[in-house]
């Protein structure tokens, strides 16, 4: 394991969403409350942003080029190349203290995404499932705050949370028809290790978790034990992803929203770009196929 560095000290309010484009090596990542999509070339550096008009939860590459973006309001497709925004499906207007937050496409490339209760006080958010065909389903409702969407590299388990309850459910997965079921507990997060956020799966099928006021990134094997922790310089990371040439550069976004002045001045990585070598690799992200 090499030393965590930052990559780019961003200074986001909301990063989130993290994705590795392996055509473009480059990184695609979120500040939801910032409003902003960005892309970051490790090469040069580079961090391109893109506004967009709304909070915006999370991204999908999309097989027909472009991506797939999950903003407050519902499902859109985006074209970096001329700016322009479709939407697609909005699934909940009248749920109106809501808005999407992780998502990610499964193994067959249907992209799911979580809403959630933007007050994070009551269980109004759901879990949503975009096809190809731009049709929708609810798969699951009664959240507060939805996140750490992953799939095992059979696509035959999902992983999933609810992060005021710490807890981080697996699901029997069907690859064919996007069902799941029998859902139960992957991992309690104990009270003092901070709260689940975003999460992804290595090539081997563990799971890097990251906490939310944890100051850490831990590794789960598919059993649900702690494998590895590990401590970082910020005190919200916020979503996990494998890129590099190798896969074997793991990636954290982070936050700065609701720290206090003396907090970010004890964290100047807060709101930045962090990576780290663990000595194990990712698998490429699925492009959504619609």
């Amino acid at each position: 394991m090499t030393g965590v560095r930052c990559v780019l000290p961003a200074g986001a309010r909301l990063g989130e969403g993290a994705l590795w484009d392996v055509a473009e090596q480059a990184l695609y990542w979120v500040d939801i409350k910032g409003r902003s999509v960005h892309r970051f070339d490790p090469i040069t550096g580079d961090d391109r942003r893109w506004p967009v008009p709304e909070d915006v939860g999370s991204l999908a590459l999309r097989a027909q080029g472009g991506l797939v973006l999950a903003l407050r309001s519902g499902f859109h497709f985006f074209d970096p190349a001329s700016g322009v925004l479709t939407l697609v499906a909005a699934p909940e207007p009248e749920r109106r203290d809501n808005r999407f937050n992780d998502g990610k496409p499964d193994r067959q490339g249907r992209f799911w995404a979580g809403s959630m209760h933007d007050p994070e006080a009551e269980p109004t958010g759901a879990l949503y499932r975009l096809d190809a065909d731009r049709s929708w389903q609810r798969l699951l409702d009664g959240i507060v705050c939805s996140n750490a969407l992953c799939w095992s590299p059979d696509g035959r388990t999902m992983y999933h949370a609810d992060t005021p309850t710490r807890t981080v459910w697996a699901w029997d997965a069907d690859p064919a028809s996007g069902a799941v079921a029998n859902r139960r507990v992957f991992v309690r997060v104990p009270e003092g290790d901070g709260v689940p956020d975003g999460a992804t799966v290595d090539a081997e099928g563990f799971v890097w978790l990251a906490h939310w006021d944890g100051w850490r990134v831990t590794r789960y094997d598919p059993a649900g034990r702690v494998a590895r922790v590990v401590r970082l310089p910020v005190q919200r990371p916020t979503c996990p992803a494998f890129g590099g040439p190798d896969l074997d550069v793991l990636y954290v976004t982070s936050a700065t929203i609701g720290l206090t002045d003396t907090a970010r001045a004890r964290q100047p990585w807060a709101g930045g770009l962090l990576a780290a070598e663990p000595g194990v690799r990712g698998l490429p992200e699925v492009r959504f196929a619609g």
